[in-house]
């Protein structure tokens, strides 16, 4: 009888247990935490794992917030694999991804599984026809280079633009915008340079731009690899202006003394905005990191708010967490409160955010204008 009783105790402690933890939640990351653009998914991670702190903290879900990450290596093949883990063995109803490449990658995995499949990273243009499943909360490259065309050729009278690109489909749909953009502002592409994905080496690059004469050079890259290309090209003698997108925007690029001077686009952002989202993110992340969030910090941060926001939702409807009901009640959700502003997402699931043109000087990185819409 008391071995009965005590049988019985065991299995109502472990019914409890799962009742305690079946609101539990789960979402993924697959992101690169190793290889040559491993500092990206440090900076990514960083933005959502600050999220996880606070939607926890406030109680915003029923349950417990965590993520599982899988490593994409910034690697198609490797986010493939990722993806499917994800989907298949964590069976996670939303997925961060990053790299244009990764992204396209894994968006058929998703759509299958009805998974939805947030990008702060990417900025490749196609990754806005991905499917219902597959949203953007940064601009992406097209929005980017539109905006900071005018500015070169009419503000700052750089008419010829040389541009040195990674051979993908970030660095492919660059060389389409930049070459329709400058022919709308009266300006010309002097000279399109791909080099591949794994490439360090660059001083023969160099000698091609410089034969071109150009007023300014373009650069698509990212990673260790876009710190070479500039290194490489002030080394052989390249001194043109710099310009760049938002994959600028991680230390190892702005602590370079050959980028003191380059300009590059990034999403803008109302960093003095008052309300208790803002204020939260910005002083927690400095407490914990000893500087203010980039961008990408922004993305990933709202990203991971953008799940709680619906899930909670869900939960307060009595519907389950699934892909599938993620994605219906985002379309039913005029707005969200993201850290730094208000916006809305696209039927596509692109947010269009404004640009600003930002300077990297002796004290690190400042805004100078605002991109024409």
């Amino acid at each position: 009888m008391k071995k009965l009783l005590a049988g019985l105790a065991l299995c109502q402690g472990l019914s409890l247990t799962s009742l305690a933890t079946a609101a539990d939640l789960t979402i993924g990351g697959l992101l690169p935490m190793s290889g040559s653009n491993a500092e990206y998914g440090q900076i990514f991670s960083s933005g959502a794992n600050l999220a996880v702190e606070h939607i926890n903290a406030s109680k915003m879900l029923s349950g417990k917030l965590s993520i599982v990450y899988e490593d994409s290596q910034a690697l198609p093949m490797q986010g493939v694999i990722g993806m499917n883990k994800l989907v298949n063995v964590a069976k996670v109803p939303f997925v961060l991804s990053a790299f244009t490449g990764v992204s396209k990658a894994i968006a058929p995995v998703g759509t299958r599984s009805k998974t939805v499949m947030v990008n702060g990273g990417g900025v490749g243009p196609d990754l806005a026809d991905l499917g219902d499943y597959f949203w953007n909360t940064i601009p992406l490259a097209n929005f980017e280079v539109r905006a900071i065309v005018p500015y070169l050729v009419k503000e700052r009278q750089f008419k010829r633009i040389a541009l040195v690109y990674v051979d993908d489909p970030l660095g492919q749909s660059v060389v389409k915008e930049l070459n329709t953009e400058l022919g709308k502002a009266g300006g010309e592409l002097a000279g399109s340079f791909s080099v591949p994905a794994t490439s360090q080496q660059f001083s023969g690059i160099a000698a091609r731009v410089r034969d071109v004469k150009p007023d300014a050079v373009y650069i698509a890259s990212y990673g260790s690899q876009q710190g070479q290309i500039v290194k490489q090209l002030r080394d052989n003698g390249v001194t043109q202006q710099l310009v760049s997108y938002s994959a600028f925007a991680i230390p190892s690029t702005l602590s370079l003394p050959e980028a003191k001077g380059a300009i590059f686009t990034s999403q803008k952002v109302d960093w003095e905005k008052s309300d208790d989202i803002t204020r939260r993110m910005l002083d927690d992340y400095k407490k914990q990191y000893g500087k203010a969030p980039n961008m990408y910090v922004l993305n990933y941060y709202n990203a991971v708010r953008t799940f709680a926001v619906l899930a909670a939702a869900l939960e307060k409807a009595g519907k389950p967490i699934t892909g599938e009901n993620l994605l219906a009640q985002r379309k039913a959700t005029p707005s969200f409160d993201f850290v730094g502003a208000t916006v809305s997402f696209a039927d596509n699931g692109t947010i269009k955010a404004p640009i600003q043109i930002n300077e990297i000087g002796e004290n690190g990185t400042k805004p100078i204008a605002d991109a024409a819409p």
